[in-house]
């Protein structure tokens, strides 16, 4: 598989595991938003919850940024291969770890969680994502 090849993978794996984090939430506001709160007094724990959430980026950061730099040491090698592996495996990590604010947010939507708050817990997953793409330098 050619450089170009596994950056367009991985490109598509990006846009999917947004899709895939988004669309719960999108789902469950457009079925359940208008329904009566489930326990009202939960929406602010759980905002919270959702804000702290972010901060379990911090460790799948690390494992990311080392296989960027592992992958730019094997470029033309034959190390290559494994080392797009490796930084495949430890993005997916990462994009999990990152799509937590708005997975939070989703079930947020059962306790009546306001509009501004998911919008905030949804825009800090797309700036968490947006740190997870692959650099236009690599390859």
């Amino acid at each position: 598989m050619t450089r170009g090849q596994r950056r367009r993978r991985l490109s598509f794996s990006w846009w999917q595991q947004l899709l895939l984090t988004l669309l719960p939430l999108v789902l469950v506001t457009w079925f359940f938003g208008k329904s009566e709160p489930l326990l009202p007094e939960l929406a602010m724990p759980l905002f919270i919850a959702g804000v702290a959430s972010m901060f379990v980026t911090l460790r799948t950061f690390g494992p990311y940024k080392h296989g960027l730099i592992n992958l730019q040491k094997a470029l033309d090698t034959e190390q290559e291969p494994a080392a797009w592996d490796e930084l495949a495996r430890a993005r997916q990590r990462a994009l999990l770890a990152a799509g937590l604010p708005t997975w939070i947010a989703t079930l947020a939507v059962f306790v009546g969680l306001e509009g501004v708050p998911l919008l905030l817990l949804v825009l800090s997953t797309l700036v968490l994502f947006y740190l997870y793409r692959i650099p236009r330098q690599v390859g």
